[in-house]
């Protein structure tokens, strides 16, 4: 006897403990529940959330879901089944998630709607999608609520520092510009004139090596670089190649137009 009242006391604490673990997630249209009422068999069910946001219990009718966490759903119910039977006991279990979906935008990667399993972060969304790295990491942002959560990618994926990761929310936008914006030109007397798509770090005889190197004609003294402001430089590499002016290896900027100009001679 000592056993069931003992059991009976820390019954409502089990199924509290039951439904706080998923006490943050919202439920939305097209999620599954399951809804247990200890005791009453019949009034437990297994439903889907109708796009309107209502579930129906048998003798209870229309309960409003979309919105609440499954403990507010839960306290909800108690108080509706309250006058059908006495003190009820209910647990509230999300069988199927459907409402936690993240949106991707900027045309950087794949553009659309990725419905999240579980938890997880932003960081761990980037590893799932393809073609992260050509992407425009600098000017990518997490959009929630109406507000830039989180701006610049960069840190977070190329350099690994988690500091920057953020938990990911449903109907959080992640958004990932194309690099378009971030091309370096490289032209005239190159092996292989095109454009490059900027990387951190980058300097002007990177570009020129990623472009084939030097052409059989060209003039080392006199590469010139113009800038999208219209600012213009010149270059010596012929100089830094002999080590003499380390300081003409310059940093590039995306938007460049690099030229090798040709030799007369």
């Amino acid at each position: 006897m000592k056993k069931i009242l003992f059991a009976l006391l820390f019954l409502p604490l089990f199924f509290y403990s039951s439904s706080v673990g998923a006490a943050d997630y919202v439920v939305g249209s097209g999620d599954g529940l399951q809804v247990s009422v200890w005791g009453s068999p019949e009034l437990s069910v297994v439903v889907l959330v109708r796009p309107d946001g209502k579930i129906t219990l048998p003798a209870v009718g229309d309960i409003e879901a979309q919105g609440l966490t499954p403990t507010q759903l839960r306290v909800k119910l108690e108080k509706a089944i309250a006058n059908f039977v006495k003190k009820p006991i209910v647990t509230v279990t999300v069988t199927q998630i459907t409402n936690n979906k993240v949106y991707i935008s900027g045309g950087g990667v794949a553009t659309g709607v990725v419905a999240m399993s579980g938890n997880t972060t932003l960081f761990r969304l980037l590893c799932q999608l393809d073609n992260v790295k050509e992407a425009d990491l600098d000017n990518a942002y997490l959009y929630r609520d109406g507000t830039k959560l989180v701006s610049n990618f960069y840190a977070l994926f190329m350099e690994g520092d988690l500091s920057k990761d953020v938990e990911l929310q449903a109907n959080d936008i992640v958004h990932i510009p194309s690099n378009e914006t971030n091309k370096i030109y490289v032209v005239g007397a190159v092996g292989a004139p095109k454009y490059i798509f900027y990387r951190h770090g980058m300097k002007v005889l990177d570009v020129i090596l990623e472009a084939g190197g030097f052409g059989e004609y060209a003039k080392q003294s006199n590469i010139v670089i113009i800038r999208k402001d219209g600012q213009k430089l010149d270059v010596n590499i012929k100089d830094l190649l002999k080590g003499k002016d380390l300081a003409q290896n310059i940093d590039v900027i995306p938007g460049d137009y690099v030229i090798v100009r040709e030799s007369m001679f």
